[in-house]
């Protein structure tokens, strides 16, 4: 089975490879086309054709057409999984190919790209296939009344699901928006990141070779305010599902209650690491690294604030450098880098004002600070591993999402200290506790206030857990039943089993009896 139809992608003028959009079961190429760029070279790596309003319209358009139909929404969950099974299978034997065009998409590091690009998308699909065989799509209820009745209730779905998927990691969050979705019975509008898009085209492809029916999955590419602005918009689709900022996150809130649809957010992050003063120190400082520099710190639930005892604290941040000072920074293809690049120009220079901004507020720079340098970084965009100390919670490299390699260190003199620094932002994505005493940890994780918490560990993201913010980090939850129980909405049937009329309630409004006519 081949994944990629035979006519895409295509080439244009130049000899670069060309992705259209894809609605409705086949490719749709507009009047405006746009480079996707390595951010480590700067070399275009494709062209892709971006959509206009009338595009989206004509994607939603064919979800809804499908969804009317009922091809999709009344094949039965077994059927559903094996589309599912029938893409993880086409997936598997490329997985090298793409996870070389992550890397060069997204300026990951090619080992981040085939774990979390290729990687998780396969693992996360292979769950949801057998999630949508043992889901519990409808149960019983009980007999109930003064008239004896029974009943039952459905798990149906929503109708026409929009999912909105960011550049940082544009694979598995395609995945989480679409299949789940899908395995309850939806149709999908996926909307893609211009800067990001290989994937969740190549993913119409793999659902459309499955067996998906023609409309139930499409893909359009294009900006946020225009293309998934009438996305939210638009009063057929019925649930949207937001991965980004948490401004955005806000507008989209806004705009989705206009015709009232189901919202689902993931948001930013600002997330505490907090390392107690019984921790094993070569491990929360391998964890802590990994914790802020995963994809160069472009994770929304990075740990970005990492907060030591005193007593520890000095000898901590020594190793903490010596262990970066190890890392290897430069080509994302080249399987020994640790450390690739930021997505443009534009996340590069904010995430340096940033830096800035952290100087002039009196924090300290104790690694990197600046653009690295050498012949393979003249091209692209990168910035150094960053560690402030001497930080305050008060200051903005604290208290902002960076989305970029930088690490703020704080001090704490207390357990309960540590938990008030924690808790004390507007976010809620994640933390992580580190200590020897598994009992002590547990304790401080309950007082954290963050959907996902880890203990002596960070990024650890299971596809069996609820994925998900508190406070302004979002709403809803993605990854496991609950993923499903979102997509979804119940419906309760009563059926009366008692066939006595003079039981019902039905005098409060006809008043006599049908017996004393």
């Amino acid at each position: 089975m081949t994944a990629v139809l035979p006519e895409t992608p295509a080439v244009d003028r130049d000899g670069v490879p060309h992705y259209r959009l894809f609605i409705d079961g086949a490719w749709v190429d507009t009047d405006t086309s746009i480079p996707v760029v390595n951010p480590a070279t700067g070399e275009t790596v494709v062209t892709v054709a971006v959509a206009a309003p009338e595009q989206v319209d004509a994607a939603v358009a064919a979800a809804k057409r499908t969804h009317e139909s009922g091809v999709w929404r009344n094949t039965p969950p077994a059927e559903r999984a094996a589309v599912i099974d029938r893409v993880i299978a086409a997936l598997s034997v490329r997985m090298e190919e793409l996870a070389a065009l992550s890397a060069r998409e997204t300026g990951m590091p090619v080992r981040l790209a085939g774990a979390i690009g290729v990687g998780f998308p396969l693992m996360h699909l292979g769950h949801y296939a057998e999630l949508t065989r043992t889901y519990e799509w409808e149960r019983s209820g009980p007999v109930t009344g003064q008239v004896l009745s029974a009943s039952f209730i459905r798990k149906e779905p929503v109708g026409v699901c929009a999912g909105i998927v960011p550049w940082n990691f544009p694979a598995v969050i395609a995945v989480w928006k679409s299949i789940p979705a899908l395995a309850a019975g939806n149709t999908v509008v996926l909307k893609t990141d211009e800067k990001t898009p290989i994937f969740a085209l190549e993913l119409g492809a793999l659902l459309r070779d499955a067996g998906l029916p023609d409309g139930a999955f499409n893909v359009v590419v294009g900006d946020g305010p225009n293309i998934g602005g009438r996305l939210v918009k638009h009063p057929d689709v019925r649930l949207v599902s937001f991965t980004g900022s948490t401004a955005t996150g806000r507008q989209v809130m806004a705009d989705a209650a206009g015709t009232v649809k189901k919202v689902l957010l993931e948001l930013g992050g600002k997330g505490p690491n907090i390392v107690l003063d019984d921790a094993d120190l070569d491990a929360a400082v391998d964890g802590s690294i990994y914790a802020f520099l995963l994809h160069a710190g472009q994770a929304c639930e990075s740990g970005t604030r990492l907060l030591l005892p005193s007593s520890i604290h000095d000898e901590f941040v020594a190793r903490l450098v010596k262990r970066l000072q190890t890392l290897k920074q430069g080509n994302p293809l080249d399987p020994a880098t640790d450390i690739g690049a930021v997505m443009n120009k534009t996340q590069q220079e904010r995430i340096l004002g940033y830096i800035e901004k952290g100087k002039a507020e009196g924090a300290t720079v104790v690694i990197g600070g600046g653009v690295p340098t050498g012949p393979e970084f003249e091209r692209g965009y990168w910035v150094e591993p960053t560690v402030f100390t001497n930080v305050t919670n008060d200051m903005t490299i604290a208290r902002e999402e960076i989305f970029g390699p930088v690490l703020a260190v704080l001090k704490y003199e207390s357990e309960d200290e540590a938990i008030k620094i924690a808790n004390d932002t507007e976010y809620g994505l994640s933390a992580a506790v580190w200590s020897r005493d598994n009992q002590r940890a547990l304790e401080v994780a309950r007082q954290l206030e963050a959907g996902s918490v880890w203990i002596n560990d960070f990024h650890n993201i299971s596809q069996y857990l609820p994925f998900g913010g508190f406070k302004q980090s979002g709403t809803g939850r993605e990854l496991g039943p609950d993923a499903l129980d979102e997509f979804t909405q119940d419906k309760g049937v009563t059926i009366d089993l008692s066939g006595d009329v003079s039981r019902r309630a039905y005098g409060l409004v006809l008043g006599t009896p049908r017996s004393a006519e």
